[in-house]
């Protein structure tokens, strides 16, 4: 019987959907409300396009916060940096962008992106070594010296690019929308969500399915034992601190596209509604992370529809809603 018994596979840990299923039902509640059914669709498609760019930035402060302990308030000026630097690319080959060729386009866009996630991660790289390492452990601290961060970088990108803002129109073959009977989808909001379920997969899979994210996870629990086995530990949540601004930096590029404009101050005015989706979410979860930021694009764009006032403060009433319901958020993983 013991040996039976030894044998038998572990039990496996019932899986929480409710949370999954409810931006589901939100989409669902709202198709009475909003009336038209081409319009309940544009309207959904667009939360989806604008949720995926929002969990694309959301989603390194989530990873730093949660597997470092660190609270980053200056998680925005790695957005506005990323932006500004794929500029170099986008202003000088613009006429590239306005040609009517969808892989010409691409062809632009995807080294902007690159540059503006290199340069963001290596931004990440001097932030965490000079304003975080001194103060690991120390949260106040750690708002403070990451709050004058962003307003550093925010004058820096005033005196180095000037405080116009900066237009930056869509790529030619980006605009307008995909017709489907009396249904618009526009093409930028079909990309925005290809590209931030790219990004979840692969965080998912990197975090659960590989040695680094085994390992990142088990320093997370026991620092030590991981140190004691020959890894350094330190060197792994760089890495992370640099992915999750390597990942602001590619969102920021996104969403000056989504605004078809850049300015300093877009990072310090995603900030909080950054915030807002790691707190729904639940503090240090992906998928929490993922959920949240539908739910606060959802609520902002159904909201806006039906009651354009009460669009301003959505996203406050959605996170008393959810934290009434769950205090730690949707998907809690740490006890902090």
């Amino acid at each position: 019987m013991t040996d039976l018994a030894a044998s038998d596979p572990l039990p496996k840990p019932k899986r929480d959907v409710a949370p999954v299923l409810l931006p589901v039902a939100l989409a669902l509640v709202m198709i009475p409300f909003v009336g038209s059914t081409s319009s309940w669709v544009t309207l959904t498609i667009a939360s989806l396009a604008m949720g995926m760019m929002i969990f694309i930035m959301a989603s390194g402060l989530t990873l730093v916060f949660g597997l470092m302990d660190v609270l980053n308030f200056g998680h925005g000026a790695f957005i506005a940096v990323g932006a500004y630097i794929a500029t170099l690319i986008l202003l000088p080959l613009a006429g590239s962008l306005q040609a009517d060729s969808l892989w010409l386009n691409l062809a632009v866009l995807a080294p902007a992106a690159l540059l503006a996630m290199a340069a963001s991660g290596v931004l990440g790289l001097v932030v965490e070594r000079v304003l975080v390492l001194p103060v690991y452990g120390q949260h106040l601290k750690q708002i403070l010296m990451t709050t004058g961060g962003l307003i550093v970088a925010e004058q820096m990108l005033y005196a180095l690019w000037g405080p116009q803002i900066i237009p930056l129109p869509l790529p030619a073959s980006l605009r307008g929308s995909v017709i489907i009977g009396d249904i618009a989808i526009a093409k930028y909001r079909l990309l925005a969500m290809l590209v931030g379920l790219v990004v979840y997969v692969a965080i998912e899979l990197t975090l659960n399915r590989t040695k680094i994210g085994l390992l990142i996870r088990a320093g997370v629990e026991n620092r030590e034992m991981v140190e004691a086995l020959g890894y350094r530990i330190r060197r792994l949540f760089l890495g992370v601190f640099m992915t999750g601004s390597a990942l602001a930096g590619l969102g920021g590029v996104m969403w000056a596209l989504y605004r078809e404009q850049v300015h300093a101050s877009m990072g310090g005015d995603l900030t909080v509604l950054i915030f807002i989706v790691i707190i729904i979410g639940g503090l240090g979860s992906i998928s929490g992370c993922f959920i949240g930021a539908l739910l606060v694009a959802m609520v902002a764009n159904y909201g806006g529809f039906l009651v354009p006032k009460l669009a301003l403060v959505s996203n406050i009433l959605l996170m008393v809603a959810i934290l009434m319901w769950r205090p730690r958020g949707l998907y809690a993983v740490t006890s902090r």
